[in-house]
């Protein structure tokens, strides 16, 4: 409580005679406020883990402490998943085991080889994608983000939102991507959605020279780079916004990607943006 009250009153007078007045050491009180400074990292630190866990819990229920800890070394979070254990906890959430149901009437037509198998680097541009599906909420109703992302640099290529999560969804994505890039020869790496083992999404890619690849079965760590720009997505812009309509999640989404693109800087790309690293190396 001493080290407390100097440290309210050292605006108004001179810390050494507080000092003397409470008869304080000053190594004693500097040594305090060492620590204290530690102590306020330390739970700033907590809090954007905290806000980062919450966004996965949100984005899959079913994820326990294991997976979210891989799920938050993705994301450049290295902390032990004992600390994620306690820190769940201490949130009070916790895997949401689902019941399996079972898929009546449709049988995937094509299925392609995981030919990422978590390797999540890539050389260069257009070399290595990945895209997925997630949901968002204005209160009222669900939407459908579709987004494609550059494992190069992280950069999102392109998105698609809808207000149904159907095929038409997909291949709108893809060629909104095809549109932009050069893309023959690029892997394109997903999940077994029904879309993405479709014979129509598997027609299209072939048809601009993309090589399709799968993820396994049940296993979302095998598209853990997407799954993480979801979970930034969602805890950085949309459950701070609140959007009430779809036109308000759409300008959100509009310009977190943009800001995602262009101004967030990621300590895997030097401390550069996605698009800023891109132009760093091509010059």
């Amino acid at each position: 409580m001493k080290y407390e009250t100097i440290e309210e009153l050292r605006s108004e007078a001179p810390v050494t005679w507080l000092l003397e007045i409470a008869f304080l050491q000053p190594s004693s009180f500097y040594k305090w406020r060492a620590g204290r400074a530690k102590r306020e990292e330390r739970a700033n630190r907590d809090h954007d883990i905290k806000k980062h866990m919450m966004g996965i819990h949100f984005l899959h229920p079913e994820t326990g402490y294991p997976t979210m800890t891989h799920l938050l070394k993705e994301s450049g979070y290295h902390i032990n998943h004992k600390k994620v254990y306690r820190l769940m906890t201490e949130m009070g959430i916790q895997s949401v085991i689902r019941k399996k149901r079972k898929r009546h009437g449709y049988t995937p037509s094509v299925v392609y080889p995981n030919r990422l198998k978590r390797n999540f680097k890539a050389k260069g541009p257009n070399q290595k994608m990945v895209t997925d599906i997630t949901y968002v909420s204005d209160g009222e109703r669900f939407y459908y983000l579709s987004v494609i992302q550059d494992l190069f640099n992280n950069e999102i290529v392109g998105w698609q939102l809808s207000n149904r999560n159907d095929l038409e969804l997909v291949l709108n994505t893809v060629a909104l991507w095809t549109k932009k890039k050069d893309v023959a020869e690029a892997v394109l790496h997903s999940d077994q959605g029904f879309q993405y083992t479709s014979q129509a999404y598997n027609t299209r890619i072939e048809e601009y020279g993309i090589k399709g690849s799968h993820s396994r079965k049940g296993n979302c760590l095998d598209n853990a780079c997407i799954e993480s720009f979801f979970s930034h997505l969602k805890t950085e812009k949309l459950y701070i916004e609140k959007c009430k309509s779809e036109k308000e999640i759409r300008q959100a989404i509009e310009d977190y990607i943009y800001h995602y693109n262009y101004r967030r800087f990621q300590k895997k790309l030097k401390q550069r943006a996605p698009i800023e690293y891109r132009h760093a190396l091509a010059a």
